[in-house]
């Protein structure tokens, strides 16, 4: 089974007459905008995450690809067929929700067959099965829903989806119910069973670890929009917005005046001191004397004692600064540092020789390669998107 999947996989992971198409679509009730109108591809046997906090339309443009909110405007498409005026029955779609719905009276088996006993099929012996060893709940098939786990639920609700042999799975929040660990799980569990039945699947999650761990393509929505569209790789790496930045992992924001180009790179003043920016990853106008917001990931910093300074290389972004707070998390030490550019510059160093000496208090240089420094629009609010990622 899992050669022939696979087979399936590449091919229709080429055929753009299986993508999920909308089209202006936009979601009103009444004065208030929950979506608005927005052009969005989703190609066939893709893994999508439509990402973002509650209220911002994720759910919302799911229901409308699903037929279960009808579009106030704009088209809904599955290849080649307009399913806007269609009824959620009839779209080559399953929905999964949070709450996994399973049938308690019935077994796994049966929860599984349900969709095709309904439609009057009578051998589903073989369908079952299959679909049963996918998720890995064979040896499972004759106890109840209340005899399993979480995640074995949620592989259940999975299993009933698919043996329909939707063209589309939608899946709305359904990790959301489990803990920490086996939310983990049950997203490579979730990855895998897509690569092996390589149809579509689409999914709503307001959990930035999540959606970057399954998706091949990540829709960023705020206030109903799509803010950035793109690999979890380059929206993490390339934030085009601070709000982006932000949902996604933190970021330290330095304001800074563009002091002059040399190549493919933006000089910037801030501090009293000099940064260097490549110019690819600026989305922001660059002119001589403009405004910037520098960008850095605390993970990309290094920390160094003010009194080695000295050996620091040649040609890194640095700034001084003296340590206020430090966070001991196990895996790496997460600090705060006081500086000229930021009064709360975060630093995440992984407790590999950690320097003793790297206490509040202490002053320090925070350094590290200009590649990863990013530029955004300084007329942008540096704290937007922080209390929707909290």
């Amino acid at each position: 089974m899992t050669s022939m999947t696979t087979k399936t996989t590449r091919t229709t992971k080429a055929d753009p007459t299986g993508d999920v198409r909308l089209t202006g679509i936009a979601k009103t009730y009444g004065a208030f905008t929950a979506v608005h109108p927005l052009d969005l591809t989703v190609p066939q046997g893709s893994f999508f995450a439509l990402l973002g906090a509650s209220g911002c339309g994720k759910t919302t443009t799911l229901r409308m690809i699903a037929g279960l909110e009808e579009p106030s405007s704009g088209t809904v498409s599955l290849g080649d067929q307009d399913v806007t005026a269609l009824p959620p029955y009839k779209r080559p779609v399953n929905t999964v929700f949070q709450s996994y719905a399973l049938f308690p009276h019935l077994d796994i088996f049966e929860n599984v067959a349900f969709g095709l006993r309904r439609r009057g099929l009578k051998s589903v012996k073989k369908q079952v099965e299959e679909m049963l060893e996918l998720v890995q709940l064979g040896e499972q098939a004759r106890k109840k829903p209340h005899q399993l786990s979480g995640g074995q639920q949620q592989r259940v609700a999975v299993a009933r989806a698919l043996i329909n042999h939707p063209k589309v799975l939608l899946l709305d929040e359904p990790l959301g119910a489990l803990d920490l660990k086996l939310r983990r799980q049950m997203q490579l569990e979730l990855k895998r069973i897509q690569t092996e039945v390589g149809i579509t699947f689409i999914h709503v999650t307001h959990d930035q670890e999540e959606a970057m761990t399954m998706a091949d393509t990540v829709a960023v929505m705020n206030a109903g929009r799509v803010e950035q569209l793109g690999a979890p790789t380059d929206l993490y790496e390339n934030p085009r917005t601070t709000f982006v930045a932000n949902f996604l992992g933190t970021s330290n924001f330095i304001e800074a005046e563009v002091d002059s180009k040399s190549g493919d790179e933006i000089v910037l003043k801030a501090g009293g001191g000099k940064l260097v920016l490549p110019g690819a990853r600026c989305s922001a106008p660059a002119s001589t004397g403009g405004r910037v917001l520098a960008g850095v990931r605390p993970e990309k910093i290094s920390l160094t004692h003010a009194d080695d300074a000295g050996e620091i290389p040649v040609g890194r972004n640095r700034i001084t600064g003296r340590i206020a707070d430090s966070s001991f998390i196990g895996v790496s030490t997460q600090y705060v540092v006081d500086s000229p550019v930021c009064s709360d510059f975060e630093v995440y160093a992984q407790n590999i020789d950690r320097d003793p000496r790297l206490v509040p208090g202490a002053e320090v240089v925070l350094h590290w390669n200009p590649a990863h420094t990013f530029g955004l629009d300084a007329s942008q609010d540096a704290d937007a998107g922080v209390e929707e990622a909290v």
